[in-house]
């Protein structure tokens, strides 16, 4: 697999002068959907990788090491450019350097490291807590010196817009924007001032964790340095759905025969690759 042409990929993005929409993944399939379907990016995010892996919600018991491995499989399926969200970097700043070791290592072709204090502490009640802007840096300068591969992105993502306001979040981005980071990861933004705050205050490109109402223009987000904009994750709800939904028809007494909205056989085919596969049976195994 050549990670680095997936990662330079990537960094034409962010030189680039237009903003994305990625494919929100969670597996091997839904990898190669999204890079059959043309998106340029694939975003394998932590709450979605907490419910593909335990079954559970997004509240930090996904470790590491399970979250790199799913990363992986994910990577090594097919060739899409993938974004990682990798939470507070499971842990302090050495633990945030072990991490962007394992994910660089798994393939990813960039990551973002937030300074939300999680996972959640006892006792605390109302809006989420940040780390200090100190240690929020001492993460950031982390991630950089695990990184082996110049050409994996490391994005500081802040969640000091919903928590504190532009100021702060304008503080953040310069300190972490110093530190060395080639991206900022703005988690709830809602409106353009917001945006034009930011993005007048650092030079760096910004990645929006979602867009509603004002912000849901590219051109706009273009013209303010915005490269990558998520769209949530629903194609892993509409999979939950469809699961569900099937085996309840089946459990109901549906006759397999009568079961809607299946994937055809040559669809099957197609993400599964079955035509490489019978291919190399035939030049490796002498098969038919």
């Amino acid at each position: 697999m050549n990670w680095t042409e997936r990662r330079e990929r990537f960094r034409a993005i962010l030189s680039g002068d237009r903003c994305v929409h990625p494919g929100s993944v969670y597996d091997a399939i839904s990898a190669r959907i999204a890079e059959d379907l043309g998106f340029e990016v694939g975003m394998f995010a932590g709450s979605i990788g907490s419910m593909a892996v335990l079954g559970a919600p997004d509240l930090i018991v996904l470790t590491l090491t399970e979250f790199a491995g799913q990363a992986f499989r994910i990577c090594r399926a097919g060739n899409l450019a993938l974004l990682v969200d990798s939470d507070h970097g499971y842990g302090n700043a050495l633990n945030v350097k072990r991490t962007v070791e394992e994910l660089e290592t798994a393939g990813v072709a960039a990551l973002t490291i937030e300074d939300t204090v999680l996972p959640r502490p006892f006792g605390a009640s109302g809006k989420p807590s940040m780390i200090s802007i100190e240690e929020g840096v001492g993460k950031m300068r982390a991630a950089l010196a695990g990184r082996q591969d110049r050409k994996l992105v490391v994005a500081g993502r802040t969640s000091a817009l919903a928590i504190s306001g532009v100021d702060e979040t304008v503080r953040r981005a310069k300190a972490y924007e110093a530190a060395g980071v080639d991206a900022i990861f703005l988690s709830g933004a809602k409106t353009r001032a917001e945006i034009e705050a930011v993005s007048s205050a650092i030079r760096i490109p910004l990645f929006l964790g979602g867009t509603t109402g004002e912000l849901a223009d590219l051109d706009f987000l273009s013209a303010h340095n915005v490269k990558v904009c998520l769209q949530g994750h629903a194609p892993f709800s509409a999979a939950v759905h469809a699961v569900y939904e099937t085996l309840k028809a089946l459990r109901d007494g549906v006759s397999p025969r009568e079961l809607k909205n299946l994937a055809s056989s040559e669809l099957l085919r197609q993400v599964t690759r079955a035509d490489d596969y019978q291919r190399w049976t035939k030049d490796y195994l002498g098969g038919a």
